[in-house]
């Protein structure tokens, strides 16, 4: 498991060949979408084995599809837990989301936060846990449209996952922060009502701004004032705990990227 006061950096092929050159950089770990990865041989399997040596690793997943209702893949689920050994990963984290039926979209689709969802999202994360031998984190996701089938708001329905599934969270604090703005609700709530004892991990991020009102999750812009404000608060309230920096659209240089990663880490220091 990764220490607590620990950032972390997202790998990107941007900026991958760089980062190789990089040193007294306050990145401590790096976190790899194993969709990437996986089954990689050649210099792909090279590149990550020589991080590995460097770095302890976190995977990130993206197409699980826990909140899917196709049968859990569970090749590919004994697939991420060969990955996780192979380079003894840290931590494994997906999202509360599913990702299309009958195929795989590559999008992290939106969820009712009603009963029904919560008792599918709770048996597949226990069988996906179950297969792993291992804990794994969620993640809250954005999204951009309201169900009407809704019985709950958000965070009661993540708190009701973490309990009933046994797992964990990764917290992602940009996320929070879209949510509340398009769906008017205050940020800060959403945080104290989130269980104390299961945020493990958490993302921060930058997002676009299409109006006022529509704040679009792209990871393509630096971290705004509103999100660093609120992983302030979030120490303060959760702990100190492992935070990676996003950043997957409009990549600046590294040098700039290595900015905002010092950032986190100065939050941490003063929190």
């Amino acid at each position: 498991m990764l220490k607590h006061e620990t950032v972390g950096l997202g790998l990107r092929r941007e900026f991958l060949d760089e980062f190789k050159e990089t040193e007294n950089s306050n990145v401590q770990y790096l976190e790899v979408a194993p969709e990437n990865w996986m089954d990689m041989g050649g210099k792909r399997a090279k590149e990550l084995h020589w991080f590995r040596e460097k770095y302890p690793i976190v995977a990130h997943g993206l197409s699980l599809s826990l909140g899917g209702t196709d049968p859990l893949d569970i090749e590919f689920i004994k697939s991420i837990k060969n990955f996780i050994t192979q380079y003894d990963i840290a931590l494994y984290t997906e999202h509360i989301s599913f990702t299309g039926a009958k195929g795989i979209l590559y999008d992290l689709l939106p969820l009712p936060f009603n009963q029904e969802t919560i008792n599918n999202l709770v048996d597949r994360i226990q069988k996906t846990q179950d297969i792993l031998g291992q804990k794994i984190a969620i993640e809250n996701a954005s999204y951009y449209a309201h169900s009407p089938l809704s019985e709950m708001t958000e965070y009661e329905f993540i708190s009701q996952i973490l309990k009933k599934a046994d797992c964990n969270l990764q917290l992602d604090i940009n996320n929070v922060f879209v949510n509340s703005i398009n769906f008017k609700f205050n940020a800060y709530e959403f945080l104290d009502n989130i269980p104390k004892d299961k945020v493990v991990y958490m993302h921060v991020a930058g997002h676009d701004e299409e109006n006022n009102e529509l704040l679009i999750d792209t990871h393509g812009q630096d971290v705004r004032l509103e999100v660093w404000d609120l992983l302030k608060y979030s120490y303060n309230l959760f702990g100190i705990v492992p935070t990676t920096l996003e950043r997957d659209l409009n990549v600046p240089s590294l040098a700039e990227v290595l900015q905002e990663v010092d950032k986190i880490k100065q939050y941490q220091t003063i929190s």
